[in-house]
Parts: structure tokens; sequence; C-alpha cells
């Protein structure tokens, strides 16, 4: 049930101990460690920031108000200034990844469901009254909790992020292998029309689908993610994405490449509802039972 997202999710992500009686000391001493990070990092004076901070920090200013523009509190400003103090202090201590575009649209899940364990009667993803009558000590909170969930996350992931980004590139090469082998019609229409893989999957694994969702269906991907443990970001994502993939395949089959290309960017799924996602997950887990394990799926047609 939602009303327990919030604190799932901080335990699932190694946040908050399984322990209930030792949560709120957890809460407050990460809390304050945060406290402190925003006055080490960000409330300084310009001057005291170095060339490449000073670029980390314009880019972060630059895609915040691009993040999440539909839904009504990130279009809120004190909102929009937590994004940008959470993702910069992130990209701070954390100089071999560094901040890339991409990672705010992952904040966005984790600070909805933490600010709705505030205003359990309010739809967060529609209503933005709570945010405009929040107290700046509840919003520094919900900050604070989606900055260490958000580092969390990331610790899993984090070649994802670095230098050229590998670990994203991985993911695409292994979602490639894997329609080759469960939908060989697919991939070869792909190959003779012209269209790669990484011209539409790489979106879909450096946000995590996140704009290909509707929030509310994210956060119901991210329930089994996190439910995953480890591999849930990486491996069961793969798998998400082919059978997602898989389900237009008739559709795209009979598509050229100019049809084909726009499509891949726009996937018709503002609809979806969690019975969509439900189903899409139960294909998922099919694919990871049938291919998990074996890298039977990450084999080369040529090396077969």
């Amino acid at each position: 049930p939602p009303q327990h997202r919030p604190t799932a999710w901080k335990i699932l992500l190694g946040y908050l101990p399984a322990n209930s009686s030792r949560r709120q000391h957890t809460l407050d001493r990460k809390r304050s460690e945060y406290k402190d990070a925003i006055a080490q990092h960000y409330d300084i004076d310009d001057n005291a920031r170095t060339d490449a901070e000073q670029v980390t920090l314009r880019q972060v200013l630059v895609d915040v108000p691009r993040t999440a523009p539909t839904i009504p509190v990130f279009r809120n400003e004190r909102v929009r200034r937590s994004l940008a103090r959470l993702l910069y202090i992130w990209a701070m201590r954390h100089p071999a990844s560094s901040y890339v575009q991409g990672i705010n649209d992952l904040a966005t899940p984790l600070y909805l469901v933490f600010l709705s364990q505030y205003f359990p009667n309010t739809d967060v993803l529609q209503d933005d009254t709570c945010v405009q009558n929040a107290t700046d000590a509840l919003l520094q909170k919900v900050e604070a909790d989606t900055y260490w969930c958000l580092t969390k996350l990331l610790s899993g992931i984090q070649d994802h992020y670095t230098s050229d980004q590998p670990g994203v590139q991985r993911m695409v090469m292994r979602l490639e292998e894997l329609i080759k082998r469960i939908d060989k019609d697919l991939a070869l229409h792909f190959e003779q029309t012209g269209i790669q893989f990484i011209q539409f999957a790489f979106k879909w694994m450096n946000c995590l689908l996140l704009r290909e969702f509707n929030l509310s269906s994210v956060m119901r991907l991210w329930d089994t993610y996190l439910s995953e443990g480890d591999g849930g970001f990486e491996d069961f994502h793969v798998y998400v994405c082919a059978a997602f993939l898989c389900q237009f395949s008739g559709q795209l089959k009979g598509m050229e490449f100019d049809e084909l290309f726009q499509f891949m960017q726009n996937m018709p799924t503002e609809d979806w509802t969690d019975t969509e996602i439900e189903v899409l997950l139960s294909q998922a887990y099919v694919l990871s039972t049938l291919f998990g394990g074996s890298d039977a799926h990450l084999q080369s047609q040529t090396s077969a």
C-alpha cells in the first residue's frame, strides 16, 4: 500500500535499519550530516568554488527547471532549490562520477514518495498545495532523505555515470543481445532499417525509463526494483526494457526508419496504469527466469 512505501523504500535502500527502535536516531543523525554538507559545499561564496565546481553548479541549475515539469510539485521554487542543493552536493561528494544529466530524473520518485509520507490524504503527483503549505523544516527532512537514498541507489550503478558511462553502454549491449535471442525478427528489422539500439535504449538505461512512463508507473516499477535487491536497477531493468520493447514488436516491424525512430523516441505509454506495469513486470520476471544467471543472452550470435 502507498502509505508504507516511504518507509519500505528507505529500508530497502539501506538508509533505515530494519529495527524500528533505531530508525529515528538514524534519521536525526543523517539529516544532521546532510545539513553539515550544505554548509560545506553549497552555502559558500561562488569565488570559493573551482572552475569545475562552478560548471557543475550551472549545469544543475539549468537542469532542475526541466525536471518533471508536468508535475506541479516540481514547479515550486522551494522544491527546485532543494533538488539543486542535493544534486550539487551529491556531485561534490562523488567526484569520480560527478553530475550528469539523468541523475536529476532519478531524484524525482524519491522526493515525491518521501513527501507523501507527510501528506497521506494528498495526491502529491497532481496537487502542489502540500508544498505550498509545508514548513521549511519539513521540506528539509524530505530533501535530506532524498539525498541519502539517491546516494544509496547510485552507489549500486555508479559506473553508469562515470566517464563515457560504461554501465549504461553495458546495459544497452545486454538488451540488444537479449532481443536477438527472444525476438530475432525484430532485431533483424532494426538492423535492416538502420536503427541502432544505442539510439533509443541509452536514454532508457540512463534515466531508468523515467521519460517513458508517468511517475506513478515509475513508483510501481521501483517497488519491484528495490525488492529485487542489488541488481534491480541494472540486471532486472534490462529484462523490463526487453519486455517493454517486445510489447510493441508487431507495430515496430511494420515501420520504416523515420516512423520507427520517431516512435521509439515517444513511446505511447501516457495512459499506462499499474495494470500495464504489472503485466510488464510479469513478462520481465519470466525473461529473467529463462535467461538470468546463465549469461546466455550475453553471447553474440557469432560466438554461439
